[in-house]
């Protein structure tokens, strides 16, 4: 198994495929040393906080497999027809010979995935006596009489077990002939199982020796630990939402950059708790959040078309807000952290987006004419109320606006503008009791 791993990842690398689709910020740092252990056939885990894509990176696995293997049909391990392990394979190979029945196994049946619980016992992942076998007449003795788990029944096969920490230390006892000696033992069973498995885990660091612990003996076998982190470049931030959110409407390029700006913001304040992380999932979550809160008011409004706007940010602090934890002494100080980092994030986007445009033209026109926008104004009715200025031109090209009759991306090129001159104090914002209106000026 571990050789076919090897030979389907070098073939990879030498025709200079990539054999981590979907698997983003990576490239340079946790694969390298996912490689190295794969081409060493070690049994691996991987350590990081929640939300790195480290189950996402062990699923990926998969596609090392051979697409298609043969196995004896019916066989409860899907054992090679050549190599049978179980008595009842063996009894039937010798008794059919070549006329033994094979099957073909997809490499997507070939990879067993377990969450670790407290709860998980030594008969889900290696086996028990089946009860009903043994109603049928088998003997307590018979090995038949088995039932088995997981880990056995992922034979010629990739095992996963994520939050291993999670599992009872006599359980993590029970895995370590299967990754040593590569045999099993139920009940008293001496069984000689030759397991081909490659297994390999996830864990969190926090877990890793607080909440629990991977067992020394154990944590011994693993031949790889390998640490994931999250994306250490913007970009990277972007692509992951980019890639994994489930937008229901339009989210332009500069809400995206927002918010992947606002969650690495969260992770370098000293007011969240560093040690539970900031998952990616926040600024997915973030971005389904935009896009659900812009579908809202197109059906509100009855627009042709819904297009996230920066006054949609502001719905993201309440509805995420219970996906981070914060540090002692931030008790009622949550909204607070949180906006302030919002809008440096917000600042930060708009000076990137916007640097070298003269805004200047846009300001002295809502001193002078106060715009309105917000949950109750259309993005038609909006940009209809913004006066004809040669600076919009600029604006909407640097931040995708252009080229569009959908009046959507402009309303929301010109917010941010607007938002980046209340932020940078050169217009002054107020907004309604109800908060659904924001007027510039």
């Amino acid at each position: 198994m571990k050789q076919e791993l090897r030979d389907n990842l070098l073939a990879a690398l030498r025709a200079g495929e990539n054999p981590w689709p979907g698997v983003v910020g990576f490239e340079s740092t946790v694969l390298p040393q996912l490689e190295r252990a794969l081409i060493a056939g070690h049994d691996i885990v991987l350590l990081g906080e929640r939300g790195q894509g480290k189950t996402r990176l062990l699923r990926t696995l998969v596609g090392l497999l051979d697409e298609w293997t043969p196995v004896i049909d019916g066989a409860e391990l899907g054992e090679h027809p050549y190599e049978p392990i179980t008595l009842g394979s063996q009894r039937l190979a010798a008794q059919l010979g070549d006329d033994l029945p094979v099957a073909w196994r997809h490499r997507s049946e070939r990879y067993l995935e377990k969450l670790a619980t407290p709860d998980t016992a030594v008969a889900d992942l290696i086996g028990d006596v089946d009860p009903m076998k043994v109603a049928q007449g088998r003997s307590l003795g018979d090995p038949e009489t088995i039932h088995f788990g997981l880990v056995p029944r992922a034979h010629r096969g990739i095992m996963a077990v994520n939050e291993l920490p999670d599992l009872a230390e006599r359980i993590q006892v029970a895995l370590l002939n299967v990754m040593e000696e590569r045999d099993i033992q139920v009940r008293g069973y001496s069984l000689r199982l030759p397991l081909d498995v490659l297994l390999v885990a996830s864990a969190n660091p926090e877990d890793y020796t607080n909440r629990g612990r991977i067992i020394t003996p154990l944590k011994d076998r693993f031949g790889a630990e390998i640490r994931t982190h999250y994306p250490l470049e913007l970009n990277d931030e972007i692509d992951v939402v980019d890639q994994e959110a489930d937008l229901v409407a339009a989210v332009p390029g500069h809400l995206i950059e927002t918010l992947a700006r606002f969650t690495r913001l969260l992770r370098e304040s000293t007011a969240v708790e560093q040690s539970s992380g900031v998952s990616a999932r926040f600024s997915i979550a973030a971005a389904e959040t935009l896009a659900a809160a812009a579908l809202r008011r197109s059906a509100l409004l009855d627009e042709p078309s819904a297009t996230a706007r920066p006054i949609d940010l502001e719905s993201v602090i309440p509805v995420l807000r219970g996906k981070l934890e914060f540090t002692a002494g931030q008790e009622g100080r949550e909204d607070e952290v949180l906006t302030h980092l919002l809008r440096r994030a917000t600042a930060d986007t708009a000076r990137q987006r916007l640097r070298s445009v003269d805004l200047t033209p846009l300001a002295e026109a809502a001193a002078a004419h106060p715009l309105s926008t917000g949950d109750r104004i259309a993005a038609a009715e909006f940009v209809a109320s913004v006066p004809e200025l040669p600076v919009l031109s600029a604006i909407g090209q640097r931040l995708g606006a252009a080229g569009t009759e959908d009046p959507g991306p402009m309303a929301a090129a010109v917010e941010l503008a607007l938002e980046y001159l209340y932020l940078t104090r050169r217009l002054t914002k107020s907004t309604s009791e109800d908060g659904e209106s924001v007027r510039y000026g």
